[in-house]
């Protein structure tokens, strides 16, 4: 049987096994125990296995599992041809779970590590992670056509990115984050200010160069970091629903969202991360036609 086995870090990253980078992540230069169990069971690493190009397996301990490490797995399989997911998951005994969906697998793997970090409907933020793919088959719409360029330009970044979002009136709703392989925290590169309807008014402007988690509200901005973190790191474009509620005093602003992220390659080692997003109507599946009241831009459904 072929297999390929890769473990991601409690921090989001990709390790082969055994690997001189899985035995630094691990603490132990040359451990005379199973070092990739050992790092399931206790430090919150899951397993990713390919076996025979056919099934996907993962195996993770729910308990330990937190979000940087579980976001690069969904995106994996939320890209991956496979479509047949094997989950091992450790509870008091280790227990098997096969599906043949990979929006189910991302679903359930979220449910099943929700006690340590994922939003449940009755808390401040729930993303619901949708497939990159429904952009390329749905209506001709703004998030679709930032993708296509984004895809076209093989993910390299120059000029032409920023005209062609203000070409097609996208720049107003649009961040972008820049993310350093060694620095501890993605950095505002650039806020629209289409974002002012839920930050303070001049925050788009003295914000820029600061850390993304250092927004006012901190818990919001330390949980958006990770997605950031995860898109930079992992090169893949992320594509989900959000139902956030912010604090903004003197009341808390409460959005409902879909967002895509886009990682962009630079002649320097920072990749710029850019985030597109446009609101939805609430306990709706389907982008809204026009966006949050205080917003200054407004899209119709072939809006370009």
């Amino acid at each position: 049987m072929n297999r390929l086995t890769m473990l991601v870090t409690a921090e989001g990253d990709w390790v082969i096994e055994d690997s001189a980078e899985f035995r630094t992540a691990l603490g132990d230069p040359k451990p005379d125990f199973d070092g990739s169990a050992f790092a399931v069971k206790n430090l919150g690493f899951i397993k990713f296995q390919i076996l025979d190009h056919s099934i996907i397996e993962i195996e993770l301990h729910p308990q330990n599992v937190e979000l940087p490490a579980l976001l690069p797995v969904q995106q994996q399989i939320l890209s991956s041809h496979i479509k047949i997911f094997r989950i091992r998951h450790l509870d008091n005994t280790w227990n098997s779970e096969i599906l043949c969906d990979g929006e189910l697998t991302v679903s359930r793997l979220s449910e099943l590590c929700a006690p340590k970090f994922a939003p449940s409907i009755k808390e401040k933020f729930l993303v619901e992670p949708q497939d990159y793919s429904k952009l390329f088959d749905s209506e001709e719409g703004p998030l679709q056509l930032l993708a296509q360029k984004w895809r076209m330009s093989f993910g390299n970044f120059d000029p032409s990115v920023i005209s062609f979002a203000i070409k097609q009136e996208l720049l107003s709703r649009m961040i972008i984050v820049g993310v350093k392989p060694r620095a501890a925290e993605p950095i505002f590169r650039f806020i629209g200010d289409g974002h002012t309807n839920w930050l303070d008014s001049n925050y788009h402007l003295h914000a820029i160069g600061q850390k993304v988690e250092n927004q006012p509200d901190k818990n919001y901005g330390g949980w958006v970091s990770q997605f950031y973190k995860s898109v930079a790191s992992t090169g893949q474009a992320r594509y989900d629903y959000v139902t956030a509620a912010i604090e903004r005093p003197p009341s808390m602003y409460t959005t409902h969202y879909e967002r895509l992220l886009l990682p962009w390659k630079t002649p320097s080692d920072e990749v710029l991360v850019t985030l597109s997003s446009r609101g939805l109507r609430a306990n709706s599946a389907a982008p809204s036609l026009v966006e949050p009241e205080s917003s200054r831009v407004r899209y119709s459904p072939r809006s370009s």
